[in-house]
């Protein structure tokens, strides 16, 4: 690598930019990253070691702003999602960037597009993926191309389409092509080890390598070993040659929160046997590649004693690119129900948090303590932890101390976190976060739950009503003992 090259990013925001910049910054690199809104990347834990560029990838006046003093640049554009014709779209941008790119001299562009035979009949999508790829190495700057099937990871589009067609469906009719068509699937890191074994080197310029995992399998056999490793029973798969892609799609968005036009252009590329013909993929250097069960285990490890589901997570891509980001889409990382409120109080911080620090034990859950007791015994009588096991001290929390049937995986001056032990099926946190204003301090209560397939959802509905009751007198009973202690 030349001393501290500067490394543009486009597709910054997106599942696979978003992971590739923290790992650019380990290896030494200069990181600029290209975004439609400068706001889009604030949340992040890298924020301040990179450069933000605003641009319209549309406009070549704003391409070449984005490129101008870059060495070399990613290209990780992806306008599947949008509703206008994101195949026209797509070539706008790579002409764009193919006229910029020779202008600003860059050295060399990476380009992650899709599996796919060149002389087979593909999906629209995958289509347009090759005839970027074409576009891009019309230009005079240098292209190395990779090419994936389904990238494993939690935050994946064709991974959450998977996993939210398992976790709720113990019964599906799919269309024939799901036993049939073929697929190689490739786990997040190991894509991203193979955007950075091609970076700066001679060797691979203008070579398409196509990259996979160790499994050639079909999307039934992903299904079943879905449910294998999240410890679901095996789902029973009905195929009938009658379904459409586009029924297909109708249907996948009824039981996932993926966008109706993403889920459309996912199932249209799952139509096409996708598998790597590792042609000159010599010049990459020989890495193990991840089995399909251990991608798929990463992906569905959600839940650690240090962590809590998107949206809410304290981990990194810099411990593991597998696991769910705050910063990825909302439908990414399975499904997360909460109930949240939030209640104000005179107190200060310190107060409220004292109070709420003291929470199980001899202080109780602050609200219907006997049905918290019935609970505990229902938890024993099932094997679990029951709430015999009190708390270490009265007032004094520590992370890994246990709190009755909870566990404490955070506490902080604002904030407390308790991941259930009890038998449940899914995973369940209560957060308490303490925030002062001028005239008080805001109280947030938060209960989440990811469930566990069908059990799990049924669960959380059947019992919705007694917790919303429980849950918000719990808090307004908390407030009131922290006014009353003070």
């Amino acid at each position: 690598m030349a001393e501290r090259e500067l490394i543009t990013v486009t597709g910054s925001t997106g599942y696979v930019g978003g992971r590739l910049v923290p790992i650019l910054l380990q290896n030494g690199y200069r990181v600029r990253c290209v975004t439609r809104s400068v706001g889009s990347l604030q949340d992040r834990d890298w924020t301040n070691d990179i450069e933000i560029v605003e641009a319209d990838l549309e406009e070549k006046s704003e391409v070449f702003n984005a490129l101008r003093g870059s060495d070399r640049a990613f290209y990780l554009v992806h306008s599947m999602s949008a509703t206008r014709n994101f195949a026209e779209a797509e070539e706008k941008i790579a002409k764009n960037f193919v006229d910029v790119s020779d202008e600003a001299g860059l050295k060399q562009l990476v380009y992650l597009g899709g599996l796919g035979q060149d002389h087979v009949e593909k999906s629209a999508h995958l289509q347009s993926r090759q005839v970027v790829g074409r576009i891009l190495a019309s230009g005079s700057t240098p292209v190395t191309e990779l090419r994936a099937a389904v990238i494993i990871g939690s935050g994946s589009a064709s991974f959450e389409m998977l996993r939210s067609l398992v976790e709720v469906l113990p019964f599906m009719i799919v269309p024939k092509w799901v036993t049939k068509t073929k697929c190689q699937p490739i786990s997040i890191g190991n894509v991203l080890e193979n955007l950075l074994d091609v970076l700066g080197r001679e060797e691979t310029y203008n070579q398409v390598f196509e990259i996979g995992g160790s499994e050639v399998v079909t999307y039934r056999e992903m299904m079943d070993m879905y449910a294998e490793v999240a410890g679901l029973k095996r789902r029973l798969i009905l195929p009938v040659p009658v379904l459409t892609p586009r029924l297909s799609s109708h249907w996948v968005n009824l039981v996932s929160p993926l966008p109706f036009t993403l889920a459309r252009a996912l199932i249209d590329s799952l139509t096409t046997d996708v598998v790597a013909q590792g042609s000159g993929n010599e010049l990459i250097p020989e890495r193990p590649t991840e089995k399909l069960e251990d991608a798929i285990g990463k992906a569905v490890t959600r839940v650690k004693e240090m962590e809590i589901p998107t949206r809410w997570s304290d981990t990194s891509v810099f411990q593991d690119p597998a696991r769910p980001e705050p910063s990825d889409p909302e439908w990414a990382g399975g499904r997360v129900l909460v109930d949240r409120r939030d209640q104000k109080t005179v107190m200060g911080m310190d107060t409220v948090m004292r109070t709420i620090k003291s929470v199980g034990g001899d202080t109780g859950w602050f609200a219907f303590d006997w049905l918290w007791a019935i609970r505990g015994f229902v938890d024993e009588l099932l094997g679990g932890v029951g709430v015999r096991r009190g708390r270490r001290h009265p007032i004094d929390l520590r992370v890994g101390d246990t709190v009755d049937f909870f566990k404490v995986t955070l506490v902080s001056p604002t904030r407390l976190r308790l991941l259930a032990e009890m038998k449940v099926p899914g995973h369940a946190w209560l957060e308490w976060n303490v925030k002062e204003t001028s005239t008080g301090t805001i109280v947030e209560q938060q209960a989440l739950f990811v469930p566990k397939g069908v059990v799990g959802r049924a669960y959380w509905y059947f019992l919705l009503p007694a917790h919303i009751l429980i849950w918000k007198r719990m808090l307004q009973n908390l407030v009131k003992l922290a006014e009353r202690e003070e």
